[in-house]
């Protein structure tokens, strides 16, 4: 098995469940709190390690409570966390997620020090670069850093894949140093400016960044599934039906369970199927990580 680097945002997660999302200025009364850790990057790396993948996590966190935990959490996860740097400064990300009773939900991120990840970071973090095959990153951590550390992965051979979340505009340069792009359905719509509601739009929308330079392009559908497409093929892979709890985390699984199955060599349709299932399963329970599989969930429902 190749090893994977996740470079990207911890945070954590203040989330209350109530019926419907409060317009704005209205006060809603909600039901459940739960405090659980969270982050882009963090999410996507202990799905990586529980799904068994050979991880290390980049990042940085306050010097307070809430980074104290994380890096806990992360330890039992089993996750590399040598170049999780604590911030003397900034303090740990938060997010606030009000989430309805269909599962949807509204977020707000303070990023904290998620916000000072820097180059001088991806240099400390070189060396391992070097040693993975995949290094996987997101955008809730400065862009200036995202693009300096794909520069850095091309450069030691590692493959870059990129889930370009919270959307934003990419640069040129960024965009032909990418093996692999997993905007959904927003994202695709910022990047290629096509609205993508059908699995046509999704095709159209992939041969622009395809067009752009990245390798392999797949465009996440929620409900309906994924497309894959590159230049040999444009595969549509169904999602399963489950009942949806929550969504918080269902990319961030999908994006660290389709790196594991990479890693261990599977093809890419081959990959995408098991990080269909398993973000499918991360929709049935609540919070962030708390919800991530197991590999043994996986392999079961795969089977």
């Amino acid at each position: 098995m190749e090893e994977i680097v996740v470079i990207g945002s911890s945070n954590t997660d203040l989330v209350i469940k109530t019926q419907r999302i409060p317009e704005p200025g209205e006060t809603v009364l909600g039901g459940v709190f739960m405090m659980t850790a969270g982050g882009k990057g963090a999410n996507q790396a202990v799905a990586a390690s529980r799904l068994g993948g050979r991880t290390t996590f980049v990042a940085r966190v306050g010097k307070d409570l809430f980074g104290e935990k994380s890096l806990e959490n992360y330890a039992k996860d089993n996750l590399n966390t040598d170049f999780v740097f604590v911030d003397e400064e900034a303090p740990s990300g938060t997010a606030l997620i009000t989430v309805d009773g269909k599962g949807e939900n509204c977020i707000v991120v303070a990023s904290g020090a998620n916000g000072a990840l820097s180059r001088n970071d991806i240099d400390a973090v070189r060396e391992r670069i070097g040693k993975a095959k995949y290094v996987l990153m997101q955008l809730e951590v400065p862009i200036g850093t995202v693009e300096y550390a794909a520069e850095v992965a091309v450069a030691e051979g590692a493959k870059v894949i990129l889930n370009p979340a919270p959307a934003a505009k990419l640069s040129p340069e960024l965009m032909r140093k990418l093996y692999l792009i997993t905007p959904n359905r927003t994202e695709s719509q910022l990047l290629t400016g096509i609205p993508v509601e059908s699995w046509e739009d999704a095709e159209r929308a992939a041969d622009i960044l395809l067009a752009a330079g990245v390798e392999n392009v797949v465009i996440t559908m929620g409900a309906m599934g994924s497309l894959l497409k590159n230049a040999s093929q444009c595969v549509r892979v169904p999602a399963r039906r489950v009942e949806v709890v929550d969504t918080t985390a269902a990319g961030d699984v999908f994006n660290g369970a389709l790196c594991v199955a990479l890693s261990e060599g599977r093809e890419l349709v081959s990959a995408l199927e098991f990080a269909t299932t398993a973000s499918s399963i991360s929709v049935t329970h609540m919070g962030a990580q708390s919800s991530i599989p197991t590999r043994s969930e996986v392999d079961a429902l795969m089977q």
